[in-house]
């Protein structure tokens, strides 16, 4: 689940997995034709994407001041920014398209020069009429899914047409998918400045 929607629906965290970066994650991207972003007016939001657009805009009203307007969007960045000052590009689209003449800022990388944080992208979760997860051995599903990146790598790889060692930077460096300390504490100030910015309703206690 996108992390932010733990916040939005009923249901438990699944402790000790996710979907996080510590620093540069390269599939979640600001393209712009500025070198600063304060000089953007429009942002174009991916239509697909829930907690990267409320980390958008929490990165522009918390730390950079500015409120631009804000349109939802396919995950074309040509059509994007024809009418647009910046998209927000995440999943194979923001790994894949053609980056020349655009100014393109790594998400979880400017929330770590903001924050001094890593970053939490999603979860997994449980319902609630579903077996306590504690008792579900998602940690093992992981460590099965660590096992066979190089398979998927192989899978992969002639279908985005990236080079294979991109690839293998993305899944053993620029991705995490263990939560230690450091993205605990940048999920807590995520969660607690979407609440400040009126991005979700209410601020729900959480436990990973």
């Amino acid at each position: 689940m996108p992390v932010i929607e733990y916040q939005r629906i009923e249901g438990t965290l699944v402790p000790d997995v996710c979907v996080g970066a510590l620093d540069t994650v390269r599939s979640v991207v600001l393209a712009t034709r500025f070198d600063d972003l304060k000089d953007v007016r429009t942002v174009a939001l991916d239509e697909s994407s829930r907690t990267s657009a409320a980390l958008v805009k929490i990165i522009f009203r918390e730390f950079l001041g500015v409120e631009p307007r804000w349109v939802s969007s396919t995950p074309n960045l040509k059509q994007m920014l024809k009418g647009n000052d910046a998209a927000l590009l995440i999943g194979d689209p923001a790994m894949t398209f053609q980056q020349q003449g655009s100014h393109i800022f790594d998400l979880a990388h400017l929330w770590r020069r903001y924050t001094g944080l890593g970053f939490v992208f999603a979860v997994w979760m449980v319902g609630a009429t579903t077996t306590d997860p504690n008792t579900i051995d998602f940690g093992a599903a992981c460590e099965e899914g660590l096992a066979k990146r190089e398979e998927i790598i192989d899978f992969y790889q002639p279908l985005l047409g990236l080079a294979r060692e991109e690839l293998h930077t993305y899944l053993y460096e620029n991705i995490c998918f263990c939560i230690n300390s450091e993205l605990r504490a940048g999920l807590d100030l995520y969660f607690k400045l979407a609440y400040k910015h009126k991005l979700i309703r209410a601020l729900k206690p959480w436990n990973m």
